[in-house]
């Protein structure tokens, strides 16, 4: 799929480790996806996966090209995602549906990237969904009450063995997002735009 020049590259989700990975799990992990997704590996090979995987290995190994990534990866964690701004998000009991699943889908791939702090606070959704404190309340009572997400030692939320469940089965009938959480697998849904999602 080709993206826009500006499209931001989360190279962090793409590689599936903490922004705070030392040097060594970065250099683990690289070799091991390297193998995987070389051209010249008959059962998985993929070029344009190894491309994207080596140009964030040079960036995330130099510190200096590093430290300048991690600016910008702050600033774009920021921002908005634009498909939160999407009509299918809006009020009424469409909108309440697609918010819990997109609060489940931030939590996955937190949780996936993020083992040693899986959650993010009520402040970050809001940021993150464009959407009020008020708007989130009764979408988190009901994640919690599901037993989808709990609440962490740091009063922040993350997902639960039953969410992920939850996610993996219901995700493929959600189209919006079921795109947002693949994309994310190669590091180009942080901050697509609504448009890109929707193609």
């Amino acid at each position: 799929m080709d993206r826009p020049a500006d499209t931001f590259i989360d190279y962090y989700e793409l590689m599936q480790i903490s922004p705070n990975a030392d040097m060594e799990t970065v250099q683990r992990v690289y070799r091991m996806l390297a193998a995987r997704y070389h051209p010249d590996n008959s059962n998985t090979g993929d070029m344009e996966r190894f491309l994207r995987l080596t140009e964030a290995y040079r960036t995330l190994s130099d510190p200096p090209a590093r430290a300048a990534y991690d600016a910008d990866y702050r600033a774009q964690h920021l921002e908005p995602m634009a498909v939160f701004n999407l009509r299918e998000f809006a009020m009424g009991i469409d909108g309440e549906s697609n918010r819990r699943m997109g609060v489940l889908c931030l939590l996955y791939n937190r949780r996936r990237v993020s083992s040693e702090e899986p959650g993010l606070s009520l402040l970050e959704f809001e940021k993150l969904m464009s959407s009020p404190r008020e708007h989130l309340v009764f979408t988190i009572w009901y994640l919690k009450d599901k037993g989808y997400i709990r609440q962490t030692e740091d009063s922040s939320y993350a997902i639960t063995g039953a969410g992920v469940d939850y996610v993996e089965a219901g995700l493929p009938k959600n189209g919006i997002l079921y795109k947002l959480i693949k994309e994310a697998e190669d590091g180009s849904a942080v901050r697509s735009a609504a448009s890109t999602i929707l193609e």
